[in-house]
């Protein structure tokens, strides 16, 4: 393991230390090896680990500050603080990540190709905070087989995660209050297990996902966010959202018009328009408002559906969970679709 200090590193919060830390990571990657990057407050511009290496650091965060390594970005012009772009099987550890809201589209960590290529990217992402970026928490487009787990994505401008590929494990983290939604993807997305996050306080949406394929959506805690919680949608070209298993999730308060203006059926735990082969199944809703009894009760509406096909939808339960109706049933159906049992009633305010 190679410790970025002897390579003239400071970590004192004030001296540029780009090039420290990028030749530790070159060095790395000649040895498919590992940099250490101790606790102190590195500013830096965009980083490239190479294949086959590693960046460790201590993350001692708190839910709002951060502590241990921080990597601070000091250019705005940078595509994202760690580009991984081209480069196999990476793993960051343990580092926090401050975007120190400088104006620009700089992601945390950023991930883009012009095609798939022929073998598996495999990045993992591991034990990070990523705060404070113009664009998302994490951006990978054209990903191919990667790990998210235990990180906090925490008051970036874009999406907390965003994925254009496939084959991606979503495991135990924080995605709050994200300028974009929580987690997801507009562009081709899919193979994607996603257990046991919480996502709240995303101003545009939980988990937002445009003609999603093949999802295993189980035992997250959805809370509080500007739109629906969870979207599922058809793409321009009509191409569904398909082969979805939902369950075990809680949906809290979810709709909330407090973050921007909303058409009707955003105000709504969950929407599904056009999917097929969906399953939700044992999930619980509760309505609310904000923190310390403030804000706006929503969400209006439970589950708005619309255009499914070989889908089921039952046994959720709404005790208290919804200001006006349960379920919406906007009609266009095709075959075997299966709504019962989903069972509940209205949060009354006195």
């Amino acid at each position: 393991m190679l410790n970025v200090k002897d390579f003239g590193a400071k970590g004192d919060g004030t001296s540029d230390d780009t090039g420290a830390l990028q030749q530790a990571l070159d060095r790395a990657a000649k040895t498919q090896g590992t940099v250490f990057v101790p606790e102190g407050v590195y500013p830096t511009g965009e980083l490239r680990p190479g294949s086959y290496t590693g960046i460790q650091g201590i993350a001692t965060p708190a839910f709002q500050g951060m502590g241990g390594t921080i990597l601070k970005l000091n250019d705005g012009n940078a595509r994202g603080m760690l580009n991984l772009t081209g480069a196999l099987g990476v793993t960051v550890n343990g580092i926090c990540m401050d975007g120190a809201k400088l104006p620009g589209e700089t992601h945390g960590v950023f991930f883009d190709k012009p095609d798939y290529g022929k073998e598996e990217d495999t990045p993992r992402i591991e034990r990070c905070r990523i705060d404070n970026f113009s664009g998302d928490g994490i951006h990978l487009g054209r990903i191919w087989c990667f790990s998210i787990r235990h990180c906090h994505l925490f008051r970036n401008a874009g999406w907390g995660i965003w994925v254009k590929g496939w084959d991606g494990f979503v495991l135990d983290n924080w995605i709050t209050c994200s300028g974009k939604a929580g987690f997801g993807g507009d562009q081709e997305n899919s193979a994607i297990t996603f257990t046991g996050n919480r996502i709240e306080w995303n101003k545009e949406g939980g988990l937002v996902s445009v003609r999603g394929k093949n999802y295993n959506v189980t035992g997250n805690y959805f809370d509080r966010t500007g739109g629906n919680a969870l979207l599922l949608l058809p793409s321009d070209k009509a191409t569904p959202c398909s082969g979805w298993a939902i369950t075990g999730n809680i949906f809290h308060r979810g709709g909330s018009p407090d973050f921007r203006p909303l058409e009707e059926y955003e105000n709504a735990h969950v929407r599904f328009e056009g999917a097929k082969g969906i399953t939700f199944v044992g999930n619980t809703m509760r309505a609310g408002q904000g923190d310390r009894n403030q804000g706006t009760w929503s969400p209006d509406y439970g589950i708005v559906y619309k255009g499914l096909e070989n889908s089921v939808i039952k046994d959720n339960v709404m005790h208290e969970g919804v200001m006006k109706d349960l379920m919406v049933d906007l009609g266009g159906h095709g075959k075997d679709v299966v709504v019962k049992d989903n069972v509940g009633s209205l949060k009354r305010i006195d």
